[in-house]
């Protein structure tokens, strides 16, 4: 394979990424996201970069793989923190550093940037992605999650 193009995702890439969400909700929470909820979420991303934004991974003019950045302000630390989210690479090419290259692009983006922390979320028993994760020097922090859904 060849090494893939990591960019910014554009609004062409829309229906792509859409898809990605699906696919990945439905692999790790066996959820199904309509079109009607997860193509204006999308949009909204690719409109206001205020949201955060979306990399994608791209061999031969194909989308394989993407990740979404949202923002944390952080007072305790005077400083930024980037959420990780929405990570999903096509199952033909898992394992051939689409992500650690996807990963790598948002490490160097978040030096120029100064960010001072990367965090993401990961369901508890997907044990590969949390693998992976650590693979690349991530670190599970002594924090747990918490919501409350509002609608």
């Amino acid at each position: 394979m060849k090494t893939p193009i990591i960019r910014l995702a554009q609004h062409r890439d829309l229906p792509a990424i859409a898809s990605f969400n699906q696919k990945m909700a439905r692999e790790t929470e066996d959820k199904e996201l309509p079109d009607s909820l997860i193509l204006p979420g999308v949009e909204a991303v690719l409109n206001d970069p205020l949201k955060g934004f979306y990399l994608v991974a791209e061999t031969d003019n194909v989308l394989i793989g993407q990740l979404m950045i949202t923002y944390e302000w952080s007072d305790w630390r005077n400083a930024n923190i980037w959420w990780i989210q929405s990570v999903y690479v096509e199952k033909a090419y898992r394992g051939q550093g689409i992500y650690t290259a996807l990963y790598e692009k948002i490490k160097e983006e978040a030096r120029v940037n100064g960010v001072q922390t990367i965090r993401l979320y990961v369901e508890k028993e997907n044990a590969v992605a949390q693998s992976v994760y650590e693979k690349l020097g991530m670190e599970e922090t002594v924090y747990k999650l918490y919501e409350v859904t509002l609608q």
